[in-house]
C-alpha cells in the first residue's frame, strides 16, 4: 500500500509582507486593504529571494533578517496555489543556497540557532508536494546538504530545540521530496541518507522519531534496495519497539514503515517476524487509531502469506477475533484490509473453524454485496478457504453464502474466477456427512434455514440422491413454496433453482419423457402414400379423396376401433372426415405410413390436434418438439393451455422449463403470478416423474 503523503499545506493567513528599507520585516496581514493581485505577490516574492542572493545575506551579518525573510516564505509556500510563482522567481536555488553554509557553534548557540536551516527545510518541503518540483529541488543540490544535516545531531555539541526542529523537518522533506519518485528515493540512498534516518528512529523526541519513520516508510515503497539497506542498518528492533508505543502516531508510522518493507519481500518477512513484529502487529488490531489498524491488518495479511506455520500462529495469538469484528467496521479501508487478512489466514485448515467460530462467515457473505471490488474480491477469496472445510460448508450455505456466491454481481474477473472455484468446491463437498447434515437441516431446521438448504441442493445435490432430498424429504415442497411466494425474488431464486434441478436430472431428451409406443411398429412406405393401388378405403378431406389401407390404419386406435367396431364406417368405401385439412391429413396419414413427418412450425398446431384426436402418440411427441422450439414469454401462457387442452406431455414439460428459466422476462408480465400458481400441481408432477425416472436410470 502506498504510504500515506503528509499534508502540510494550510491556508495563507496574510495576504502581503511589508518590506523595509534596510532589511525584510516580519510578514503583517495588511487590513482593509484591496485584494493583492499575482504581480503584488511575486514582487514581494522576488524582494525575498534578493535579500536571501545578495552577498551580505550570511551567517553572521544579520541571521534575523535571513530567518525573517525565510519565515515570510515559508508561509506564502503553505498555499498551494502560490508554489509555481514562488518556484519560477527563483526560490528553490535561493533557499538550498542557505542549506549549505556550515554552521558554527556561535550561530547554533544564537537566539536563530538552526531557525534558518530549519525554515529552509520547511519551505522545501511544502514546494515538493508538487511532483513537478521534486527534480528541480534535487537539481538544485538539496539533497546532500539535507543528509549531512540529518548527521548534525552526532556532531552538534549541543541538542537545542531549534535543532530537534531541524532534523523534523528534514525528514519531511525527504518524504515530500521522495514520495512516489522512484529516482529520487534511490538519490537519497546514494546520498547515505538511509542510515541517519535509521539513527533518528532512537531520537529523543517522537515528532524526529515519527518524521524520520515516515521518511523511510516512503523510501521503503516498492524500492528494494531502499528495502534491504534499512533492514542492514538494524532498523527493524526499533521499529518494533515503537509499534508497542502507547502514541498511536508513533506506532501508526512504525506499522507503516514495516508494511513497505515485508511487501513483495519474503525475506525481511521472515526477519521482521523473527525480530519479534507478530504479536506488537496483532495488539494494534485493537487500537484507537484506525490508521494503525487498518495497517495491522494488512501488515498481517502480508505475514500470513509466508507459511502455514505463520498463519496458525497469527490465530493461536489472538488475531482472528479483532479481525472479524473489523468486518463489520463502517471504514471501507478497514473491511478490506481485515477481510484480505482472514482470507490468507483461512487457507489454513487449523484457522477455517476458528474463523467460522469467532462468526465470520456472515459478514465475509454481506461483504460479497460491497460495491468496492477490493472488499469483493477479499470475502470472497476467504470463503474460498472456509468451503474447503466440510464442517464448515453447512453452516455457509445456512446463512445464505452459496446463493450469495451464485448469484452475486461480480466486478472484477479475478474475483468471478474465485467464486467459479468456490461454487465446484461446494459441489464437490455436497455427499457423505455434509448431505446428511444438510439433509438433517432441511427437515428439522427453521424455515428459513430449510429454504435455503433446499435452494443449494438443487444445484449441488448428487443425482443419485436427488429423489430422497427432493421427494423423500419434502426438499420439493419447500422450493414449490418459494416459487409460489408473491416475494418475486424468492419466486427467482426458485424458479432458478427448480429449472437447475430439472436441467441435472434430465438424462434423456425432454421429448422422451412421455412413453412410447408398447408394440413394436411396422411401415408400408412412402410409396403408399395416397396410391390408389390395393386401397380398401378412400378419405374424403375437403372435397379430395385419400387412398388408404385398412392394414395400415390399424396402427391408430381411432382408425381400427372404427373398422373393427358397431361404426358406420366399418364397411364404407368412402368415409368423410371433417374438420381437418387437407395438408394436415395428408401429413398425419404420411406419419402412419413411413413412421417419420417433416412437422414445420406452420403446420404443427392443427398437426398436433388431429394426432391427439386419432391418438397417434409418437405424432404428437414430434409436434410437441416443433412447437416448443416456439415459446416465448408472449405466447408461453397459450402455449401450456395448448399442452393442456391437447394433453401434450412434452410440450407441457417444455412450459415448464420456459417459465422456470425466463423468470427475469416473465415476472413484469401481469399475467405472471396467476400463470404459476396454476402450474405448480403440474410441475409437482412433472419433478416427481422425472426425479423417479433419474433415479430408475441410475440404478
Amino acid at each position: 500500500m502506498a504510504p500515506k503523503r503528509k499534508s502540510l499545506k494550510r491556508k495563507l493567513e496574510h495576504d502581503l509582507v511589508a518590506l523595509g528599507s534596510d532589511r525584510a520585516k516580519s510578514p503583517q496581514p495588511l487590513q482593509n486593504s484591496p485584494p493583492p493581485s499575482s504581480r503584488d505577490f511575486s514582487a514581494v516574492i522576488l524582494s525575498h529571494v534578493d535579500l536571501l542572493n545578495s552577498p551580505s545575506s550570511t551567517y553572521v551579518t544579520d541571521r534575523a533578517a535571513l530567518f525573517r525573510s525565510l519565515h515570510a516564505l515559508s508561509d506564502l509556500a503553505q498555499n498551494e496555489e502560490m508554489v509555481d510563482d514562488m518556484v519560477k522567481c527563483g526560490v528553490v536555488p535561493a533557499v538550498v543556497k542557505h542549506l549549505e553554509v556550515p554552521i558554527d557553534d556561535d550561530c547554533v548557540c544564537g537566539p536563530y540557532g538552526y531557525e534558518v536551516e530549519k525554515k529552509c527545510a520547511i519551505i522545501l518541503g511544502l514546494l515538493a508536494n508538487k511532483p513537478e518540483h521534486q527534480h528541480l529541488i534535487v537539481d538544485a543540490g538539496a539533497l546532500p546538504y539535507i543528509v549531512d544535516l540529518l548527521k548534525r545531531h552526532k556532531t552538534s555539541s549541543i541538542i537545542s530545540p531549534g535543532l530537534v526542529g531541524l532534523l523534523r523537518r528534514l525528514a519531511d522533506a525527504i518524504t515530500n521530496l521522495a514520495h512516489e519518485n522512484t529516482t529520487i528515493k534511490n538519490l537519497v540512498r546514494m546520498e547515505g541518507g538511509i542510515p541517519p534516518l535509521v539513527e533518528l528512529l532512537e531520537f529523543n523526541d517522537r515528532n524526529v522519531q515519527k518524521a524520520a519513520a515516515g521518511a523511510l516508510r516512503t523510501l521503503a515503497f516498492k524500492n528494494d534496495e531502499n528495502k534491504n539497506q534499512i533492514v542492514e542498518c538494524k532498523a527493524l528492533p526499533t521499529l518494533v519497539l515503537m509499534l508497542r508505543s502507547e502514541d498511536p502516531t508513533v506506532h501508526y508510522e512504525a506499522v507503516g514503515v514495516i508494511g513497505n518493507l515485508v511487501h513483495s519481500s519474503p525475506n525481511i518477512k521472515k526477519e521482521v517476524i523473527q525480530a519479534g513484529a507478530l504479536q506488537p502487529v496483532i495488539g494494534l488490531l485493537s487500537s484507537s487509531c484506525l490508521e494503525s489498524q487498518r495497517e495491522a491488518a494488512l501488515l498481517l495479511g502480508q505475514f500470513a502469506s509466508t507459511d502455514t506455520d505463520c498463519k496458525v500462529h497469527i490465530a493461536q495469538r489472538g488475531a482472528i477475533q479483532p479481525l472479524v469484528g473489523m468486518l463489520k467496521s463502517s471504514d471501507s479501508q478497514l473491511k478490506e484490509m481485515s477481510a484480505f487478512a482472514l482470507g490468507r489466514l483461512a487457507q489454513d485448515s487449523h484457522n477455517q473453524a476458528g474463523i467460522a467460530y469467532h462468526g465470520g462467515i456472515e459478514p465475509l457473505i454481506d461483504l460479497l454485496s460491497s460495491k468496492n471490488a477490493f472488499i469483493q474480491h477479499n470475502a470472497a477469496f476467504a470463503l474460498y478457504g472456509l468451503v474447503d472445510n466440510e464442517d464448515i460448508i453447512a453452516d455457509v450455505i445456512k446463512a445464505g453464502g452459496f446463493h450469495n456466491l451464485q448469484d452475486g454481481s461480480f466486478k472484477a474477473q479475478p474475483t468471478r474466477e474465485c467464486v467459479a472455484k468456490t461454487l465446484t468446491r461446494f459441489e464437490e463437498k455436497i455427499q457423505g456427512q455434509v448431505l446428511k447434515h444438510l439433509s438433517y437441516l432441511m427437515r428439522f431446521a427453521e424455515k428459513g434455514v430449510q429454504r435455503r438448504v433446499a435452494l443449494a441442493l438443487a444445484h449441488l445435490c448428487p443425482i443419485d440422491d436427488c429423489r430422497t432430498i427432493f421427494i423423500d424429504n419434502n426438499g420439493l415442497e419447500l422450493l414449490l413454496e418459494l416459487l409460489g411466494s408473491t416475494n418475486l425474488k424468492q419466486t427467482g431464486v426458485a424458479s432458478l433453482a427448480l429449472h437447475k434441478l430439472a436441467t441435472r436430472a434430465i438424462s434423456v431428451p425432454l421429448g422422451d419423457v412421455a412413453p412410447s409406443s408398447p408394440t413394436p411398429q411396422e411401415f408400408l412406405g412412402k410409396h403408399c402414400v395416397n396410391n390408389p393401388k390395393l386401397s380398401d378405403v378412400t378419405f374424403l378431406v375437403e372435397g379430395k379423396r385419400f387412398y388408404a389401407h385398412r392394414v395400415c390404419l390399424v396402427k391408430s386406435d381411432i382408425f381400427r376401433a372404427m373398422f373393427d367396431g358397431g361404426y358406420r364406417e366399418r364397411e364404407a368405401k368412402d368415409i368423410e372426415i371433417p374438420n381437418i385439412k387437407w395438408d394436415v391429413f395428408e401429413l398425419m396419414m404420411r406419419y402412419i405410413y413411413t413412421g417419420t413427418a417433416d412437422v414445420s412450425l406452420d403446420i404443427a398446431q392443427d398437426l398436433l390436434k388431429a394426432a391427439d384426436q386419432y391418438l397417434l402418440e409418437g405424432l404428437k411427441r414430434l409436434c410437441e418438439n416443433t412447437i416448443s422450439q416456439d415459446i416465448t414469454a408472449e405466447n408461453v401462457a397459450l402455449m401450456y393451455q395448448m399442452s393442456d387442452t391437447f394433453n401434450a406431455t412434452s410440450l407441457k414439460h417444455a412450459c415448464i422449463m420456459f417459465v422456470l428459466d425466463q423468470f427475469d422476462k416473465l415476472s413484469s408480465k401481469p399475467w405472471y403470478g396467476y400463470l404459476v400458481c396454476s402450474i405448480v400441481p403440474d410441475i409437482r408432477k412433472f419433478f416427481s416423474t422425472l426425479l423417479g425416472k433419474s433415479s430408475s436410470a441410475d440404478s
